[in-house]
């Protein structure tokens, strides 16, 4: 035993464990307690151990992600148990300087800056200060909304605004730089700016369809800062983000008193700083927030304890439910107030969103349960910051084992000559892709569907079909018009279904009933 305790201490003293042993003459249940506290000691570096090579694993596949798509720089933390766990850069902040990217450097986060306006409007709407469900118009002092034979019967809301259903036209914006004439909010609205020639205007009845629209964001702003008198960094600034204690988080634009200092540069595909590096956009609550991985991180946590109903200081359940519940899944594949719902990765339901100005954004990631969350941003463009993204989501997920077996249990037996009545080629009403749906020995399969590979469809009767790491089920459907068969999504468990996403190219003599 006392042969034993010896080499315990030295492999105490070799692995750099802090509790020192004192070996006295001591009975056989002490020397098995000593045992004990030396196993669990083991244990624990082990799993340290584990830890840290998963992490050194991970920050290496990025890192290499990063050089061999030459993206200059990327922060990004993970979050795991209501908790970041991971933060780390690579790169840096712009090519002229080199000065390297750390954990509180911050980047123009673009279209992030939608999903964190409609919690502000959310958080707003619980103190009393809006109503969410009343006509923006109700709001608006600046601007009138144009005429439209959309709005008669069902005026325009800020719901309807903030979940991309309000019908507004106008996607996105252009980015300016120091040294150029910014616009205001209202010639932003009137289509004096770049990109439009013409004022926003309303292109369905509210609410019965999706069209993502930065231009809704904007009108959204000019009613709340006409309703509050206040600008929309500043209410942001109060209601949300120092009570968060958000310090490098900001709605103010670098042309204002207070910004940022420590910024990520935008860059071009050459690796060159675009202009001065330092994007303006007055389009506020569509594109112009500026913050970093852990300051998201906190936003992101708050909303996951907030909906898992435990103790939080700023964000309600109440909130964290009206935020994420899905609003609609026409067009969009799922979207709720400013998240989208329309991603699975790993087969976990995700609240997310993308940000993309020129030569800058990012990605935000947050599971619906169990505090997991990914947020990623970088100083390159599209072409350059997307492929690493997905790397990172891809690698985050399979290092920390986050990733889930499809539920096949409501799963069942499609038999050869029921599949007969669902295979064929379709044609996507929206973009005119092809989509080749067949049975191949006992199962069903969709080629090219999620990112261009070859799915497999799992049948669970009526004409319905799930999906791995897809939040949506497959509807197959006869359309008694044209006899043809046609595919919509859908989310039996929100009851809701989406227009028609795929129509069948066979011969319309040929008809199929399900």
């Amino acid at each position: 035993m006392r042969k034993l305790l010896n080499t315990i201490l030295d492999y105490q003293r070799c692995i750099g464990l802090s509790t020192v042993f004192c070996i006295p003459r001591i009975g056989t249940a002490s020397y098995t307690a000593i045992i004990l506290l030396f196993w669990s000691c083991f244990i624990t570096y082990g799993q340290r151990n584990s830890q840290l090579n998963r992490n050194e694993r991970l920050i290496n596949t990025i890192a290499d992600a990063v050089e061999e798509h030459h993206l200059n720089g990327l922060s990004f933390a993970v979050v795991e148990n209501y908790e970041v766990v991971l933060s780390e850069t690579i790169g840096i902040k712009d090519v002229n300087s080199k000065c390297p990217i750390d954990t509180l450097t911050s980047f123009s986060s673009a279209s992030i800056s939608k999903p964190i306006t409609a919690l502000l409007f959310a958080i707003l709407e619980e103190k009393g200060k809006i109503d969410l469900k009343k006509p923006v118009s109700e709001y608006l002092k600046r601007y009138k909304l144009p005429k439209s034979k959309w709005i008669k019967s069902t005026p325009p809301t800020l719901e309807h605004l903030l979940s991309h259903t309000s019908g507004t036209s106008q996607h996105g914006f252009a980015d300016y730089y120091h040294g150029d004439s910014i616009p205001d909010l209202l010639q932003s609205l009137k289509g004096e700016i770049p990109q439009y020639d013409s004022e926003i205007e309303f292109l369905f009845e509210p609410g019965t369809q999706w069209k993502y629209s930065g231009g809704g964001y904007v009108l959204a702003q000019v009613a709340l800062e006409d309703h509050m008198g206040r600008s929309l960094a500043t209410i942001a600034e109060e209601y949300l983000f120092a009570p968060l204690e958000l310090k490098r988080t900001t709605m103010k634009q670098p042309n204002e008193s207070g910004f940022l200092q420590n910024i990520a540069l935008a860059h071009n595909e050459e690796g060159e700083i675009i202009r001065d590096g330092i994007p303006i956009t007055p389009q506020v609550a569509a594109s112009g927030m500026w913050t970093n991985p852990m300051d998201l991180s906190k936003i992101v946590i708050e909303i996951q304890r907030a909906l898992a109903g435990k103790n939080t200081s700023v964000i309600s359940n109440k909130v964290a439910n009206r935020v994420t519940k899905i609003q609609t899944i026409y067009g969009s594949g799922g979207w709720s107030l400013g998240w989208e719902r329309n991603k699975a990765y790993g087969n976990i339901d995700w609240f997310s969103h993308g940000g993309a100005n020129t030569g800058t954004g990012g990605y935000v990631y947050g599971s619906m349960k169990d505090g997991k969350g990914i947020v990623i941003f970088g100083n390159g463009p599209n072409s350059l910051r997307m492929p690493v993204e997905d790397i990172v989501v891809k690698s985050v997920i399979k290092e920390f084992d986050w990733g889930k077996p499809l539920d096949l249990s409501d799963v069942i037996t499609l038999k050869p000559e029921e599949a007969e009545l669902f295979t064929g080629t379709y044609k996507n009403s929206q973009y005119g892709a092809i989509v080749d749906v067949m049975y191949d020995q006992g199962s069903m399969f969709a080629e090219p569907f999620i990112g261009g590979e070859k799915t497999e469809l799992h049948y669970t009767g009526d004409g319905t079909f799930k999906i791995g790491e897809f939040p949506n089920m497959l509807k197959f459907e006869n359309d008694p018009e044209t006899k043809k068969s046609i595919i919509r999504f859908s989310r039996i468990d929100e009851g809701l279904i989406s227009e028609v996403i795929l129509i069948s190219q066979e011969d319309d003599s040929k008809e199929k009933s399900h």
